[in-house]
């Protein structure tokens, strides 16, 4: 990993989302469809939030509320976003300073991509795979 690379080198572009309306179950359906542990929350084509497996455990399951309730009632309004130009080292100490395992990635204003430590994960993966094929 090339800690100083721009996080759009490992960031993953497609944004897989649901609507503030949805229900919780439709949001986790779409999280199981689609293998992943958060999704973007988008009205008239705006992420206005964002909903991750922790949200469901800490806002849905522990409080008790029920599956059909709203996204938007649990989902994290606050986004946190760094530019696609930042360094890979910056992104990953404001991940560890702000506790979250997700950061959405934006460009000329606009998010472009979803950044997770899976993404890093998945970019180390590959490369060990090309260094142990070249050998």
């Amino acid at each position: 990993m090339d800690r100083d690379a721009p996080i759009k080198v490992y960031m993953t572009r497609k944004l897989i989302g649901v609507s503030p309306d949805d229900s919780v179950k439709r949001a986790c359906e779409v999280m199981v469809e689609f293998d992943i542990g958060s999704l973007v929350v988008v009205e008239e084509n705006r992420v206005v939030g964002f909903f991750t497996k922790s949200d469901i455990i800490r806002r849905v399951v522990i409080p008790g509320l029920s599956n059909s309730t709203p996204v938007r009632e649990i989902m994290s309004g606050e986004l946190i976003t760094i530019d696609a130009n930042t360094p890979v080292r910056d992104v990953l100490d404001l991940m560890a300073k702000k506790g979250v395992k997700h950061m959405l990635i934006e460009e000329d204003g606009e998010i472009v991509g979803i950044f997770s430590l899976s993404d890093l994960l998945t970019a180390s993966r590959r490369r060990l795979e090309t260094a142990i094929a070249a050998e």
